[in-house]
């Protein structure tokens, strides 16, 4: 798995621009979500309506988190599960490795979980002779590469089939070396026969969770594959890991929210699978496992809540905000350096790591407001993303010569007449410099801009003299 390079995020950046199989596969990701989600918003009339209403549900847990967190601990344990508190990654690491050790488990399966990425579990367990298999088949691509997902919910949006045919002619070796995998198809059919004899043999099955309900003290996860269902009810132990904030009071809140999270997501009334587990197996059930186990991480979210970024605990990792996101769109996920990428990550990353380790992410963002807008949960990103550019600036993690720029900024800006004539001087010369064009090839101090495109030239009166003429 590749380290954390969020420091590193302009290198990344830089790479991904000159990755010609990168830009082939973005081209089509986020035209393509786009235009399903204005599909499925356009034939739900009630849509903004319940997007009110998931915000309204969300920030009722958080402002009493607690309270719903006791009673979900409770819920479950009456259903002979067993929860699991983990303030940090180690120690939710060593809860799912104490788990599968007394399980005696050589092999586990997994199903999509962002909270194993965010806590590195596979090189843990690996690291411990236990084998992780990820069983999404976009998680299964990305551990064959091993990489880290580049999409929330495509981690391999961001390879072409023809990268992915020969990862499988890489690792599938057992199979005939003639085969045809030309298309899609064929390369799913493939990766169900080698992942059909995990599910078999593995000691215990690992998988996320998008909701976690109080009321009854069950676990929900969407897909669209069915890879879940079998990662949870064929091995002897399930474990559940989830992020404290994934709680929700009532099962009919948890529809609620579903409701916007498969049309932001992926453009669908419903996924193709949403399970809900209550518990191991009872007497006179068919199947399931013989044990239950929640592991609830915390990892710095609780120091979020009653401050300004506790909106961000509401995010239920639909994608949107990526999909419409024009920065994530150029540079696609990795070039973000660690989990959570997209305008999201950007908010989240700093939370979790810290504004030193990711100062450069909500600097990543041109403040379209396209995120905030698509978002069903009505997360003010851009809001957040400017608090933390504030946090950056407070700590003195900007260049020198940044500090000093904005300093003189706001030196003449402080003085009406200075900086009304300064502005004015200013856009005189840039527009003599546009030549008649409206566009400037080159501008100074804004080389970062125009090394990749043109920069509007100031055409007209500023607007200080457009207001006065206007106002008399």
């Amino acid at each position: 798995m590749t380290e954390m390079s969020t420091t590193a995020f302009k290198d990344n950046v830089a790479k991904a621009l000159a990755d010609d199989q990168l830009q082939f596969a973005m081209t089509e990701t986020g035209p393509r979500f786009i235009a399903k989600r204005t599909k499925a918003r356009e034939a739900l009339p009630e849509f903004d309506q319940l997007r009110d209403q998931a915000r309204g549900i969300k920030d009722h847990v958080l402002d009493h988190l607690d309270i719903y967190l006791e009673r979900y601990e409770a819920k479950v344990k009456e259903t002979g599960g067993h929860v699991h508190w983990a303030e940090t990654p180690d120690e939710a690491r060593a809860a799912v490795l104490e788990i599968c050790r007394k399980a005696n488990a050589k092999m586990v399966t997994k199903g999509k979980s962002m909270i194993s990425e965010e806590i590195d579990l596979n090189r843990h367990l690996e690291e411990n002779g236990i084998t992780p298999v990820e069983t999404d088949l976009g998680e299964y691509i990305i551990q064959l590469r091993n990489e880290r997902p580049s999409h929330i919910i495509a981690p391999a949006v961001h390879l072409t089939r023809g990268q992915v045919e020969a990862d499988f002619r890489r690792v599938h070796t057992h199979l005939d070396p003639g085969r045809d995998l030309s298309e899609i198809p064929s390369l799913v059919e493939e990766a169900r026969g080698v992942l059909r004899r995990k599910y078999l043999t593995a000691d215990v099955g690992i998988t996320g969770a998008n909701f976690l309900i109080a009321e009854t003290g069950s676990s929900i996860i969407v897909t669209n594959e069915g890879n879940g269902d079998l990662t949870q009810t064929l091995p002897k132990v399930h474990i559940v890991l989830a992020s404290i904030e994934k709680l929700v009071p009532t099962l009919e809140d948890a529809t609620t929210i579903l409701r916007v999270l498969a049309r932001s997501a992926t453009g669908q009334e419903f996924s193709n699978y949403t399970t809900f587990s209550t518990g191991g197996r009872r007497p006179g059930d068919p199947d399931g496992p013989a044990e239950y186990h929640v592991i609830l991480l915390d990892n710095g979210r609780a120091n979020v809540l009653g401050t300004e970024f506790q909106d961000m605990l509401r995010c239920i990792r639909c994608g949107a905000c990526l999909n419409h996101c024009p920065v994530y769109n150029a540079v696609g996920g990795h070039a973000y350096g660690w989990v959570y990428p997209g305008p999201i990550g950007s908010v989240v990353t700093p939370a979790l790591v810290g504004i030193e380790k990711a100062r450069h992410l909500p600097n990543a963002s041109t403040f379209c407001g396209r995120c905030e807008e698509v978002c069903p949960m009505r997360i003010p990103i851009p809001k957040m993303l400017r608090h933390w550019r504030e946090k950056e600036f407070e700590r003195h993690l900007q260049p020198t010569t940044m500090r000093w720029g904005l300093g003189l900024w706001a030196w003449v800006a402080k003085r009406p007449k200075l900086y009304r004539r300064a502005t004015a001087l200013a856009a005189r010369v840039l527009a003599n410099q546009a030549h008649g064009k409206g566009r400037l090839k080159k501008a100074p101090l804004a080389s970062g801009w125009t090394e990749f495109r043109d920069f509007p030239a100031p055409q007209g009166k500023t607007f200080h003299r457009l207001w006065k003429e206007r106002r008399s």
